[in-house]
């Protein structure tokens, strides 16, 4: 599975990269601070694999980097996606080492 870190994601974000940003968490932690990616929860992620575009890379996140793995991997396993990347260490990795004012509770 391909992984991508925070700080290559802000690299790309800076350099206004062709990407799209799919937050698996639960809807009262993508309120509680995001990323202002996609909020497609885990539960939901195979009924709504349509929504995942194929042409660009995909940079599927959570908490820590559980939920978003487990994304990754079914969706590769289940629809042959190979353009997903799992953002290594999730949201909480983005809070520690890019921006601390991301507080994920």
């Amino acid at each position: 599975m391909k992984e991508v870190t925070v700080l290559e994601l802000k690299k790309m974000i800076d350099d206004q990269a062709d990407f799209q940003l799919i937050d698996v968490r639960e809807e009262h932690e993508f309120e509680n601070a995001n990323l202002g990616g996609e909020l497609i929860p885990l539960g939901t992620i195979v009924d709504q694999a349509d929504r995942l575009d194929r042409t660009k890379p995909v940079i599927i996140y959570c908490r820590s980097g559980a939920r978003s793995a487990a994304a990754v991997r079914e969706l590769e396993s289940r629809f042959g996606f190979t353009n997903l990347a799992n953002l290594k260490g999730g949201i909480l990795a983005w809070s520690k080492e890019v921006d601390p004012r991301i507080h994920v509770s």
